[in-house]
């Protein structure tokens, strides 16, 4: 059995899709995502149909992460202030995605019950195996999981990094690698690597360190995640 983690979608179904051929995921893998499904990329709707589709194919073998994205995107249904950070941040991708007609934008009213479940009751805020743990942005390193603050959990650089006192190895996303690869600090793993802006979505066997990306254009490649200082 593998544990494979996946960074930040951000509506890039092409993307996902194609990583998930290339893998190709297997019966007994575990697939681990890491939040940010929503915003930014074209697809964002679909790429939750996927989701709950593949959870619903392979029961228990998908932890879906929540991100911050999914943050903001529920806390936009209190209209104001909100409403326009989560725009101004990705939501009208979104909401694009939801739209009716091609060019048109829908409102959070056209989102879909089962959408809404899987966005705030069905995501976790982390997940842990024997040796690695997953989360969105990063962790206090003196804090147990259930305990991180969630501007820790959901919004903190991962170049603020530092070895969990578990001794677990971390695997997050969230942080943007603007060069299209995963980075290591051996103690600490980044697999955003930028799907959505033209670069590429990472899928890490947490075991072997192997990886795999793909990217909109349907492209794909792979290699082996070494620590970087």
């Amino acid at each position: 059995m593998r544990h494979l983690a996946i960074g930040d979608i951000h509506g890039c179904l092409t993307a996902l899709t194609t990583l998930e051929n290339a893998v190709p995921f297997q019966p007994d893998d575990v697939i681990i995502t890491l939040g940010d499904y929503v915003d930014r990329g074209p697809d964002s709707r679909a790429v939750i149909d996927w989701l709950l589709d593949y959870g619903r194919r392979r029961e228990g073998k998908l932890v879906a992460l929540r991100g911050n994205h999914e943050l903001m995107m529920s806390r936009a249904k209190n209209g104001g202030a909100a409403y326009d950070t989560w725009t101004w941040r990705g939501g009208f991708a979104t909401l694009a995605s939801y739209a009716k007609t091609p060019g048109a934008l829908a409102t959070l009213d056209d989102v879909p019950d089962s959408h809404w479940r899987f966005l705030e009751d069905v995501v976790l805020p982390y997940y842990e195996i024997d040796t690695h743990f997953f989360i969105h942005a990063n962790a206090a390193p003196e804090l147990p999981l259930c305990d991180q603050p969630d501007y820790v959990r959901y919004w903190e650089g991962f170049e603020a990094a530092e070895p969990h006192y578990s001794g677990k190895i971390m695997v997050c996303g969230h942080t943007a690698q603007n060069s299209g690869r995963p980075k290591s600090y051996g103690y600490a793993i980044c697999i955003d690597t930028r799907a959505y802006g033209g670069e590429w979505l990472t899928c890490l066997d947490v075991a072997t360190s192997l990886y795999w990306q793909a990217n909109q254009k349907g492209e794909v490649r792979q290699g082996t995640l070494k620590p970087r200082k």
